[in-house]
């Protein structure tokens, strides 16, 4: 990847109170579907813990049962 690939749109920052932000914010997410919000809840928590297909199925677990 080339050094300067990456760019910052200085244009698309904006200086807001909290209580500005907490309101546009929960405006922003009840405006997204129920599906769209667990998939965001989704990817943060892969961002946040790690994702790792291998733990992705369900566990099976063997048992031996001997009568007599």
């Amino acid at each position: 990847m080339e050094k300067n690939s990456f760019k910052i749109d200085r244009d698309a920052f904006s200086i807001t109170t909290l209580d500005a932000q907490d309101k546009e914010e929960k405006m922003y997410w009840k405006k997204k579907t129920p599906h769209e919000r667990l998939e965001a809840i989704e990817k943060t928590r892969q961002i946040i813990y790690g994702y790792d297909p291998t733990t992705t199925r369900l566990q099976r677990i063997l048992e031996i049962v001997k009568r007599s």
